[in-house]
């Protein structure tokens, strides 16, 4: 009898959580924060992910590929959510938590 290559034990949709989920990881844990009266989105992103030199509103320092580091941008923008991204930064985290 020929031997079936068809994967089994999987329930239908399985695929698409496994997808899901990865997603998500991969994206970061992005959350809202408060600052100087502002909501801010914050997303970290780690060092795999940090693959470009970023310089840090912060400090004025770059931040290196490799350095895990956060990404923010306001979350509550006059000019809507497209501007907002495109007016994103990237912070050293400690100078983000002391800014």
């Amino acid at each position: 009898m020929p031997r079936s290559n068809r994967p089994r034990g999987r329930k239908p949709g399985q695929d698409e959580e496994e997808a899901l989920d990865l997603a998500r990881v991969t994206q970061g844990w992005r959350r809202t924060e408060v600052r100087r009266g502002f909501a801010w989105n914050v997303q970290p992103v780690s060092p795999i992910q940090a693959v470009k030199v970023y310089i840090c509103p912060g400090c004025g320092l770059e931040i290196e590929p490799g350095v895990a580091h956060l990404v923010t941008w306001r979350a509550d923008g006059l000019m809507g959510d497209a501007a907002d991204i495109a007016a994103r930064r990237h912070w050293h985290t400690h100078c983000w938590r002391i800014s």
